[in-house]
């Protein structure tokens, strides 16, 4: 690591995931981050400052940022999802190779257009869909291509969001509302559907889905709640909702939760909690909000060779993936919240507990969803010095395709009938 040549990047997007993604990679000693465009003052010095970075080098816009034309190696883009498209193709038609957060983009032709610009520049788009860069999922991955299961027949995959996650990220966060930021499926679950093809390595063929927000909403407020938790809510004790419990007492999140609510990257107190709690969305109740994304969906995918898929994705849980492969050899039965896998082998009937030793122990944003935030910033600098493993990277080609399952899913899920993926060309 020492003796690495370090690439220079250039971040667009300074929150949470931008400021992660650029503190791994100067962690790794593989990456300088010499300028930053973010629009919140607080956060845009947070990364100055840990990165070195004059003042001069620092912005509140891209436009200005990347005016200068190519500057270093890599533009990491780390904007809300609707503002992802104008940064991307600019920074393209500059030169840059990308880190792009996913989801690509909420509009299919811009996932389209970003994957054809980047092909008529020859530049390397690396979307985040994390989680193929675990230890987790990559052990998953060899035994499937060793011939574990022989051939595959059947996935059931659960994304169980967690009520909690749910509540603070998708009811009163930023992805809580579709037209703001995009539908739950393709912000929350395309790691998911990425993971799925990875895995499977097979075109998807029709999908069918159900969804529905069911409990989050209106209807399931108690009467005699107002419409915010410190405006003398009867159930500010009890509710497992409620901002007293989860922005001031709860602090096994670290600082994530505080960062969505007050803006800040580094650590601050109860008192700016509680500022920031009197007229921001997070100290209202969970069930008055204008949050229209699903709480739970299943979705049933048709891959080539009759592979039959099923996914899950529920609100309604503590949170955590489990996968069951079937295959015509064996079964492999995993939870990511576990380096134990079990290998059922039907030919020998025999069961096998495979532990992998370097996994880490949760798939969640906390834990850098179980090292897969490093892992992407070492294929992205792996990348960009040509000695990358071409098969194992969530490129823009491969990202656009999962992301096409995603949008006949939710066409499948508004319009109640099977959608063929062909119908999207």
């Amino acid at each position: 690591m020492e003796n690495s040549i370090k690439k220079k990047l250039i971040l667009i997007g300074g929150g949470g995931r931008g400021n992660s993604y650029t503190k791994i990679g100067k962690d790794l000693g593989k990456f300088e981050l010499v300028a930053v465009a973010e629009p919140i003052k607080c956060r845009r010095e947070y990364i100055a400052k840990l990165h070195g970075i004059p003042e001069n080098m620092c912005f509140e816009s891209w436009e200005p940022l990347l005016e200068l034309g190519k500057i270093a190696d890599a533009a990491v883009i780390a904007t809300m999802d609707r503002d992802h498209y104008a940064p991307a193709m600019k920074a393209i038609d500059c030169g840059y190779d990308l880190l792009l957060e996913k989801p690509v983009s909420p509009d299919l032709s811009e996932c389209e257009e970003i994957e054809a610009a980047a092909k008529a520049k020859g530049v390397n788009v690396l979307v985040c869909h994390v989680l193929r860069y675990t230890p987790f999922f990559r052990a998953l991955k060899k035994l499937i291509d060793d011939g574990k299961v022989g051939r595959i027949m059947n996935i059931d995959h659960i994304e169980g969001v967690g009520n909690v996650h749910q509540s603070h990220s998708f009811v009163r966060g930023n992805w809580g509302n579709s037209v703001r930021s995009s539908f739950m499926l393709l912000q929350k679950s395309c790691h998911d559907l990425d993971i799925l093809q990875w895995l499977i390595g097979k075109e998807c063929k029709r999908v069918q889905s159900f969804g529905h927000l069911s409990h989050f909403n209106e209807r399931n407020a108690p009467a005699d709640a107002p419409e915010r938790c410190f405006d003398g809510c009867p159930h500010l004790e009890s509710c497992p909702y409620s901002a007293k419990k989860l922005y001031i007492e709860r602090k096994n999140d670290g600082n994530w939760f505080r960062s969505s609510l007050t803006k800040h990257l580094d650590v601050v107190g109860d008192d700016v909690a509680m500022e920031a709690l009197k007229d921001s969305p997070y100290g209202k109740c969970v069930y008055k909000l204008d949050n229209d994304v699903v709480d739970h969906q299943t979705v049933n995918m048709e891959f080539e060779d009759d592979i039959i898929v099923t996914f899950t994705m529920s609100a309604f849980n503590l949170g955590g993936r489990r996968i069951r492969i079937m295959g015509t050899e064996g079964e492999l039965i995993a939870d990511a919240g576990s380096p134990i896998i079990t290998y059922n082998n039907l030919l020998t009937q025999t069961t096998e507990q495979i532990n992998i030793d370097d996994a880490i122990a949760s798939d969640s944003i906390v834990s850098g969803h179980g090292g897969g935030d490093s892992g992407i910033m070492c294929a992205l600098y792996d990348l960009l010095e040509g000695d990358a493993d071409a098969g194992m990277l969530s490129n823009i080609s491969i990202s656009v395709k999962n992301h096409r399952i995603v949008f006949a899913a939710e066409k499948s899920r508004h319009e109640g009938r099977i959608v063929e993926l062909c119908e999207l060309d």
